[in-house]
């Protein structure tokens, strides 16, 4: 796997993070943003910055003691002064607020989220002595309802690679650009439903990551660890069709080590394999809002009903905590011990009795 595409994505993100505490956050910020470096992401400190730039934003706009100074005045003493009511009224205000003349939501996650980054900042500061009081500390984070996961079912991961493979229901335009794409999409959509990896790491993927003679392929995880994963032999046919013609088809950047390229033959983004789920989803299971991670837990969902292994789940998706995947498939969970329930005899039968 070429390092070339992530050490870019990473480059982006800090200079994006960099804009931002340039323009619009206190300099001593800059050094908590290079004292989380060593255990966060690149796009994880990013995310913080976008969110310490709301907070602070708030702060100058809506609390009285503030309205005068920038962002950029802001002082830890300011932090420290503020009461555990102005964090929740923070919270408060947005879950629903206009930004840049558009209306932004936050549920609970979104909030949990945004609380959080702020946390982050004073628990770091506090434990500097810059800051000897958390207003935090005595505020609830937002209760988080379990999501229901919504996968697909065994008809209709069949349905969604029909309408992959034939373009049936789709419009007109659309089947334009199926007849161009159909191999490409087969072997996106096989290998995201037949391996569970992400669509960042699906995007992530080079031409010589691919090895066909064990059916493995290199992906690099969440936090840079490269890992093989195997693919069976059915995604293995999809695959191989598209490969062919990708080592064989000249690209408009002859050093373009991608696998998977758009039409304009770069390396195709997560945002263009999204809208192709959404695309062929619509058509096959348009009750059903399907993303590249619903395919993701389709996948999982499917690992775990055959194998009854939460452990090989786990592993498998790149969880390193086991209790991630407890949540996300404690729903069948049941069927798993139901089925456990018939494995055990009490007495031999004609029918299984050992010869």
């Amino acid at each position: 796997m070429s390092k070339t595409y992530f050490n870019n994505r990473d480059a982006e993100n800090l200079e994006k993070l960099d804009k931002i505490l340039e323009e619009d956050l206190p300099e001593f910020c800059r050094e908590y943003f290079v004292g989380i470096s060593a255990n966060t992401t690149p796009l994880t400190r990013l995310n913080y910055g976008y969110d310490i730039r709301t907070f602070f934003k708030y702060l100058v706009s809506k609390i009285g003691r503030f309205k005068g100074k920038s962002t950029k005045d802001i002082t830890p003493a300011d932090i420290e002064s503020l009461s555990p009511f102005e964090i929740e009224a923070y919270l408060s205000y947005v879950e629903i607020y206009r930004k840049d003349g558009k209306i932004v939501n936050n549920g609970a996650r979104g909030k949990s989220r945004k609380l959080a980054a702020i946390r982050s900042m004073i628990k770091y500061f506090e434990k500097k002595q810059l800051i000897r009081y958390n207003p935090t500390a005595s505020v609830d984070t937002p209760k988080l309802r379990e999501k229901e996961i919504i996968r697909l079912d065994g008809d209709e991961i069949e349905t969604m690679m029909d309408v992959v493979d034939t373009g049936a229901g789709l419009s007109e335009r659309q089947q334009k650009y199926q007849e161009n794409t159909r191999i490409r999409d087969l072997a996106i959509v096989s290998l995201l439903l037949g391996t569970g990896i992400r669509v960042s790491e699906l995007v992530g993927i080079d031409i010589d990551d691919i090895n066909f003679d064990d059916r493995s392929f290199v992906v690099q995880r969440k936090g840079g660890a490269r890992v093989i994963l195997y693919f069976s032999e059915e995604v293995e046919g999809y695959l191989y069709d598209y490969y062919s013609i990708r080592v064989s088809e000249k690209t408009s950047s002859e050093d373009e080590p991608a696998l998977f390229l758009s039409l304009q033959k770069k390396r195709i983004t997560t945002r263009a394999v999204e809208n192709i789920i959404k695309k062929y989803s619509l058509v096959a299971t348009p009750l059903k809002h399907i993303t590249p991670h619903k395919l993701r837990s389709t996948f999982g969902t499917q690992l775990y009903r055959n194998t009854g292994d939460i452990y090989v789940v786990a592993d498998v998706l790149g969880h390193k905590d086991v209790n991630t995947t407890k949540r996300h498939y404690a729903a069948i969970t049941e069927d798993i011990r139901r089925n456990a329930s018939t494995k055990v005899s009490l007495r031999h039968t004609p029918d299984n009795k050992d010869n």
